[in-house]
């Protein structure tokens, strides 16, 4: 067996270890016949920590500031179909052996029923491969196959991302690193986060602050600040590093996180196909949930309105 295949058995292992708390502890309420919203929601405590063990009655779901029902809950694991899009610009070639390690770290740790592509974005963008998989091995050798370039089409890249989840059911999530800001792009951040709360996609982006030398002069870069809005909006993570920083340990985490998330369902009372915000909230002290903070509501008339 080769080293690589050995991390990856090894990943698999550990993963599913440390899913185990999270098998059903509580039989979920499944639909029937009724529209419902679905939440996915990471639970830390104070100090960060996951936080496995809770029940439905542990948790509080407000639809424009009014508690709802719940009628869906989970607290086991569910695949995840996810793109994995990486800046590769020329300000991040100093980093770029982290980058991708960081990324392996993320793809061996996948589970058998998740589904991933990898891409990279610079003045150009580039998906691979063609369809979503679950081989690991030959997810981790696309990553040598990313091409470089100059500038910084952060926004554009996670639009291509949608456009891929785009048909996808499930849990489907994006996530980017870049370390700096967008340069190129044809669509604007906004355009893209209200594309990924209208079709439920979640966004972790990790931020990295790097020096590079651009041909005249040192810099230091400043990952874009749309970054955060998109993950918190989303439900999803948002982390800032600097070089030194340990990357693969924020894959890790990120992960982790997915694996670890609990789906809460309520029905909607009001079918406007509008914008409504959302609100989870965890009884217990000393506890924090993070979820999506909107949603579209389904409509009569097929048309949504904001």
């Amino acid at each position: 067996m080769s080293m690589r295949r050995a991390l990856v058995a090894a990943a698999a292992v550990l993963v599913t270890f440390q899913a185990g708390p999270l098998e059903s502890q509580e039989q979920p309420l499944f639909r029937s016949g009724t529209e419902l919203v679905d939440l996915y929601v990471t639970v830390t405590d104070r100090d960060g920590r996951l936080v496995p063990d809770l029940l439905r009655d542990d948790f509080t779901i407000f639809d424009d500031g009014e508690p709802q029902e719940i009628a869906l809950f989970e607290n086991s694991v569910r695949p995840i179909t996810v793109v994995v899009m990486l800046d590769t610009s020329i300000s991040t070639t100093n980093v770029m052996d982290l980058i991708m390690a960081g990324a392996e770290q993320f793809l061996i740790r996948m589970l058998p029923d998740d589904r991933a592509r990898v891409g990279a974005f610079n003045d150009k963008i580039e998906l691979v491969p063609a369809e979503f998989i679950g081989d690991r091995d030959e997810l981790i050798g696309e990553l040598d196959g990313l091409d470089f370039g100059n500038d910084t089409r952060l926004h554009d890249a996670v639009a291509a991302s949608l456009d891929a989840l785009v048909g996808i059911e499930g849990r489907k999530v994006v996530l980017v690193l870049t370390d700096g800001q967008d340069s190129a792009s044809d669509i604007g951040w906004r355009d893209v986060l209200e594309r990924a709360v209208a079709e439920e996609v979640m966004i972790y982006s990790i931020g990295m602050e790097v020096e590079y030398f651009d041909g005249l002069r040192n810099r230091r870069t400043r990952p874009d600040r749309s970054l955060r809005a998109l993950a918190e909006e989303t439900g999803g993570g948002y982390f800032l590093l600097e070089e030194e920083d340990e990357l693969g340990a924020t894959f890790t985490r990120v992960s982790q996180e997915l694996h670890s998330q609990y789906v809460l369902g309520f029905a909607p009372q009001a079918r406007d196909g509008r914008v409504h915000a959302l609100d989870v909230r965890v009884r217990s002290r000393g506890m924090s949930a993070r979820a999506r903070r909107s949603y579209v509501a389904p409509s009569d008339s097929g048309q949504a309105r904001r």
